[in-house]
């Protein structure tokens, strides 16, 4: 791994204001988020704040909030988020070098509503291509060395066999010696085995295992019985 725990280096401010009144945020400054797998998935609920601690931890690695690998300079002119500006990290020990030295830092961002500029920008051409081989574009060619790779929702782009796809270059990527961190709704890939798995919403933050989690709670159930669940929406 190269890191093993993130925190916040915060001083005074209101706790009543955003970020800091997000739960999972308030925990993170309580006690920081120890990383004990080379893969971490982030589940919540939509506002829960996952897409808010990946985007400060990519930011805090040095890696543009609006998506793309560490080569390349910002492309958002956007200052970093008042919590992204105040992440620290503890380096894990093959992970000292990286953290030691800004250039011998790798990695890439991902997130979804932005995938199809930062694609642009690494020269996958997404006007040529779906925007889910984009996305697979980059985890072929881009997903290789070690690193720190951050991922925001992914498998909005994939179908189902895509999502397996990209759970194989994740497991290899791992295996290799890259740390991954992904934020996402899917029980497909937070299924892969070995992976840790972090639920935020209103306790703050927790681990679980796979079968515990709501998600996969919900999408058991759905799958069983769909019209048990439409009934509600359909009127």
């Amino acid at each position: 791994m190269i890191i093993e725990r993130v925190y916040a280096a915060v001083g005074p401010h209101r706790e009543d204001a955003w970020p800091w009144d997000v739960p999972c945020v308030r925990a993170l400054l309580a006690d920081g988020l120890r990383f004990t797998a080379p893969v971490t998935f982030l589940v919540g609920e939509n506002g829960s704040g996952k897409s808010t601690l990946v985007e400060a931890l990519a930011e805090g690695f040095g890696l543009d909030s609006w998506g793309g690998s560490h080569d390349w300079r910002y492309a958002s002119h956007r200052p970093k988020s008042a919590l992204g500006e105040r992440i620290r990290f503890d380096a894990a020990p093959r992970g000292r070098r990286m953290m030691g030295s800004w250039s011998a830092r790798k990695g890439f961002f991902l997130r979804a509503e932005t995938a199809l500029d930062a694609l642009d920008r690494e020269g996958f051409a997404p006007d040529t291509i779906s925007h889910g081989e984009g996305f697979l574009a980059a985890f072929r060619h881009k997903f290789l060395r070690p690193g720190l790779y951050v991922m925001d929702e992914p498998e909005a782009a994939l179908s189902f066999s895509s999502c397996l796809e990209l759970l194989g270059h994740v497991n290899e990527l791992a295996r290799s010696g890259g740390q991954v961190v992904c934020a996402t709704h899917s029980p497909l890939l937070t299924a892969l085995p070995g992976a840790d798995i972090v639920e935020v919403g209103e306790h703050g933050m927790r681990r679980a295992a796979w079968d515990q989690l709501a998600l996969v709670d919900h999408w058991r159930r759905y799958l069983a019985d769909p019209r048990s669940y439409l009934r509600h929406v359909l009127g």
